[in-house]
């Protein structure tokens, strides 16, 4: 074998050694950070289509709350910057890879820890990676439950 031949299958090995590690690294959860409700109660349907996603203590404790079991999905739930008695959710997971966004209060925006993509709090693109915006839910506090309404 000669040295070009050997050098070849050497960067074939590498890179087919490597690509596990690459597809694990964009589509791990990398979330660990955010307080997670995934308790029965905390994901069951109310009246009206609203889906109960977890309690305001959880919210403010963290300031966001992400429920990994609801009917339609992931939701992550954070107080609206330009209204701190309004409330903003989101699907989490990033358009661009599919990790889990987190809200960062300091830039007021979901943030992809994978990618740096950040959305705004209405879920659009703010800076790529992503090209797609968050789908958004309406949410609101009913008692001491963060509800979304289910469309």
């Amino acid at each position: 074998m000669d040295r070009r031949s050997f050098l070849s299958w050497v960067g074939v090995g590498w890179i087919a050694s490597c690509l596990p590690v690459a597809i694990v690294a964009c589509s791990s959860d990398q979330s660990s950070s955010i307080p997670t409700q995934e308790s029965p109660s905390s994901s069951s349907s109310g009246a009206a289509g609203n889906v109960q996603v977890g309690l305001v203590s959880d919210l403010d404790k963290s300031g966001q709350l992400l429920n990994g079991k609801t009917p339609i999905g992931q939701v992550l739930v954070a107080r609206d910057p330009a209204d701190p008695k309004a409330l903003i959710a989101v699907n989490p997971k990033c358009t661009h890879a599919g990790c889990t966004v987190a809200w960062n209060s300091e830039q007021k925006a979901f943030v992809c820890p994978c990618h740096a993509a950040k959305f705004g709090s209405d879920g659009n693109v703010q800076s790529g990676p992503a090209a797609r915006p968050l789908p958004t839910y309406q949410a609101s506090i009913q008692g001491d439950s963060v509800v979304i309404k289910q469309s």
